[in-house]
């Protein structure tokens, strides 16, 4: 008997669920209909920055023909879930029509938060998150002018690519001591400082965003720094993080994490045992993952168990990431913030231009992760060592 499976979201996560489960599908047990609250299907998110360098929407798209047009799955463009009844098992859209779940997966994202600094609603300020928000960027922005990104993490750098392909004269203001403070340490941060610095980008770390500061149009037209800086700019880019896209769990009696995100347990499942959540509105555990690759291994987890198969726990600790932009190198691989005492840590450096840091087990020496900056090894190479004792020729991978 086919059963019927809505998906509220068609993200990054929310595509791999479906393409995973169609994948494993093969005799139709599952009809699939995907809520998608764009205009667009579901497209790489991760490398929206070269939307602006010659890549097209269709280049990013993620979703093939076959789901576009196949059998087994309907997507629905721009037909957001507004209400879910879960005593009988249905969900209203923004339209009106009501369709019957027999699972239900909340995969609705995240929305780019905005700190609420005087000035932050004014013309010119923009988010960075979708194709339409590139493209009133593209509109707005003017070769050879200032502009400043709010946020040196991963979206802030992306986003201040995103300035400089647009031939803008990109800052970056981070509250932090340097760039990607959830991913970097100092030594990490420093090489990729000195890179991107050498590229034209001004670095404002261990500040804050005082006020966005109109001109006579009342149009952007500088930013005051709490050091008393006063960065002149045409726009401002928010991308000082993200916030889980939690409302419609709200109003379905769900249980949000204390941080938000909806709370599920290390199988992705709510309280209600028809309902999962993955990706960036998932709590899983208490807390919420705002990295693509933890959503992914979210959706492999539950379309297991869609199909019948032992759930596999969750493990949020490997955050593994890459940063590719600017020709710049950076990236993390297995667990990077073990507590004090849970591993041995290790550094390899030469000058501003290298630098490694693995973190070994210290009972046993096995590799459990690293962090690496400039021109150093593939993380995905040395990540293939973690859980085991690492080559003797380590420094070697590492400072090739």
């Amino acid at each position: 008997m086919t059963r019927t499976l809505v998906v509220v979201g068609h993200g990054m996560v929310g595509h791999r669920l479906v393409d995973r489960l169609r994948t494993m599908d093969g005799e139709g047990t599952w009809d699939i209909v995907v809520l998608a609250e764009e205009r667009h299907p579901a497209y790489d998110r991760v490398a929206l920055s070269s939307y602006l360098d010659g890549k097209s929407k269709d280049d990013l798209t993620l979703a093939g023909s076959d789901l576009l047009d196949g059998p087994g799955a309907d997507l629905r463009l721009a037909c957001p879930a507004v209400a879910v009844d879960r005593t009988a098992r249905t969900v209203r859209t923004a339209g009106g029509n009501e369709i019957a779940y027999d699972a239900l997966v909340l995969a609705t994202g995240s929305r780019p938060f905005v700190p609420p600094v005087p000035g932050h609603g004014l013309t010119g300020c923009f988010v960075y998150r979708t194709f339409d928000d590139l493209d009133a960027l593209r509109t707005a922005a003017r070769a050879g002018r200032p502009g400043v990104v709010i946020g040196g993490g991963l979206l802030g750098l992306e986003a201040a690519n995103a300035l400089r392909l647009l031939g803008m004269r990109p800052h970056i203001v981070e509250t932090a001591p340097h760039l990607m403070p959830a991913q970097l340490d100092a030594g990490a941060a420093h090489v990729l400082h000195q890179q991107v610095t050498g590229l034209g980008l001004q670095l404002h770390c261990a500040t804050a965003t005082t006020s966005i500061d109109a001109g006579s149009d009342g149009t952007v037209r500088a930013v005051t720094l709490s050091d008393g800086t006063v960065l002149e700019a045409d726009l401002v880019v928010f991308a000082a993080g993200v916030r889980p896209r939690d409302d419609l769990a709200a109003t379905m009696g769900l249980d949000r994490g204390e941080r938000g995100g909806i709370v599920v347990d290390d199988h992705c499942r709510t309280a209600d045992e028809h309902i999962w959540a993955i990706g960036e509105c998932a709590a899983v555990e208490g807390r919420c993952h705002g990295l693509v690759a933890p959503g992914y291994r979210m959706a492999d987890n539950v379309a297991r168990q869609l199909m019948g198969h032992a759930p596999e726990p969750f493990d949020g600790s490997d955050a593994s990431t890459t940063l590719k932009l600017f020709g710049v190198n950076v990236a993390t691989f297995g667990f990077t913030r073990p507590e004090e005492g849970q591993a041995l840590e290790v550094v390899f450096a030469e000058g501003n231009t290298h630098y490694a840091k693995v973190f070994l087990r210290p009972d046993t020496g096995a590799l459990l992760g690293g962090i690496l900056a400039g021109g150093t090894g593939s993380a995905l190479t040395l990540g293939s060592f973690v859980g085991r004792r690492p080559p003797p020729d380590l420094e070697q991978l590492l400072l090739l």
